[in-house]
């Protein structure tokens, strides 16, 4: 289908953070769109007053009549919908083209220059980044983000540039729709095992992603990674890391809350770069960012401004709180190189602060395969606090529970468990110094109030 020539999109799964960026790019060309998710949402709420039609059953008869027109409507889909749900069921029956959005990414791929950020963690920041400084640079961008940038108050950005900066999510093999002009790859270390079964096959399915770059662009992966690119006649290969590699950081200052240091690029070296969310881990995903931005054009003036005005993003290492008495911050890790590197760069800005962390495990198979892995990362931690595993896509697996991560803590934490609605409760009841909300699940949806609570205490 030609999406130039559709009246309509129809979205089943219309409020994960993905969709909605696709959503806002089909309501900007003036289609009708439409769709369906489980729950209402801030997001879904925000879609709806842009013009976007949802509804929250399994409702053919909710569905409008333009999107019931297979000429005219294209059906976007998420894998996280069931294959029996009951509107996929009806637009396959009658013969829709329905797409997963990593193909209309892909397809966008194709009519503009893929500017692409794949890898296990880092990836959201990093994208967002490199979209930030592109589209404040003279080459602008169009963007589509798997986080809300604190910028733009969205996950989406439409220009007339000839480049687009994509989120390549490895779930369920989405990435390899795309056809990139390049490509970062921040980390590559197992996920998502429950789609992959072994970490052969997720290597594998970075390394084809990386013969998808197009000849003529660049892959950027960072230092030391287990996987092994595969890149087609033309493309060129950078790598990076904090303090190695063809890009990377050096005389790195950390003083009263400012990160600065200096950028070393085989292109031009940037000196005195100040990061507008300073925070350890954020170092990295710059030099990236740069990198990938610097290689399309952007000059050193452009870097040092995009960097120092960002922002950052929702649930990214997100301070609600911070003062000299008290620091709130969210943070969407999930996975145990994540939470190790949150946990670790917490450290780092609060050496002598009490630092608690309430984390919600997210998904029973995680949990399983990577309990040890997450202990040993919540570990660096004086108090841990674990709520009951958030299911998302899963049904239960007999004896994986969030005890198994509460055993394998180091002795010297401080530890409990409590249930998610005991979480505002147990907020009211307890002083903090530094109070950190680990986890991908619906744990965040408290934030608000948790906030309202800590700053009624002082």
């Amino acid at each position: 289908m030609n999406i130039n020539a559709i009246k309509a999109v129809y979205f089943v799964g219309a409020g994960g953070i993905g969709m909605s960026a696709i959503a806002r790019y089909f309501l900007k060309k003036g289609l009708v769109v439409a769709g369906y998710d489980k729950t209402p949402s801030d997001l879904t709420r925000q879609l709806e007053k842009e013009g976007m039609l949802i509804h929250y059953e399994e409702n053919l008869d909710e569905i409008p009549h333009v999107c019931k027109q297979k000429e005219d409507c294209l059906v976007i889909y998420t894998p996280a919908i069931p294959e029996s749900h009951k509107e996929l069921t009806f637009f396959r029956t009658n013969g829709f083209e329905i797409q997963k959005r990593a193909q209309v990414l892909g397809a966008l791929t194709q009519a503009h220059k893929g500017l692409c950020v794949a890898g296990t963690h880092g990836k959201t920041t990093t994208s967002t980044m490199c979209a930030h400084i592109m589209h404040q640079s003279h080459l602008d961008c169009n963007a589509f983000l798997g986080g809300i940038s604190k910028n733009y108050g969205t996950n989406y950005i439409l220009s007339d540039s000839d480049y687009v900066v994509i989120e390549a999510d490895e779930f369920d093999r989405s990435f390899h729709w795309l056809r990139p002009w390049m490509s970062v790859i921040t980390a590559t270390d197992p996920d998502h095992l429950d789609i992959y079964g072994t970490k052969e096959a997720y290597l594998e399915s970075f390394r084809h992603y990386t013969e998808l770059i197009q000849p003529g662009g660049a892959l950027i992966i960072h230092r030391d990674l287990e996987m092994k690119e595969h890149l087609q006649d033309g493309v060129k290969r950078y790598d990076y890391s904090l303090t190695e590699g063809d890009f990377h950081a050096e005389n790195i200052r950390i003083e009263n809350g400012e990160i600065t240091f200096d950028f070393i690029s085989p292109i031009e070296n940037v000196r005195n770069v100040d990061l507008g969310q300073p925070v350890p881990i954020n170092i990295e995903n710059s030099i990236a960012a740069m990198a990938m931005a610097q290689l399309n054009g952007c000059t050193a003036e452009e870097l040092k401004y995009g960097m120092r005005t960002y922002a950052g993003v929702d649930r990214r290492f997100d301070f609600k709180i911070k003062t000299d008495r008290l620091v709130f911050l969210s943070d969407y890790a999930h996975h145990p190189k994540e939470i190790y590197q949150s946990a670790k760069s917490i450290r780092e800005l609060y050496k002598d602060r009490h630092i608690t962390a309430i984390f919600q495990p997210h998904l029973y198979t995680r949990t399983r395969d990577f309990y040890k892995e997450f202990a040993e990362a919540l570990s660096q931690l004086d108090e841990v606090i674990l709520t009951e595993i958030y299911p998302a896509r899963e049904q239960p697996i007999e004896g994986v529970t969030s005890q198994l991560i509460y055993d394998n803590l180091a002795p010297g934490v401080k530890k409990r468990m409590i249930r998610k609605d005991e979480v505002t409760d147990f907020i009211k009841s307890h002083e903090f110094e530094v109070l950190i909300i680990l986890g991908a699940g619906d744990l965040d949806n408290q934030v608000p109030q948790i906030t309202k609570i800590l700053n009624s205490k002082k």
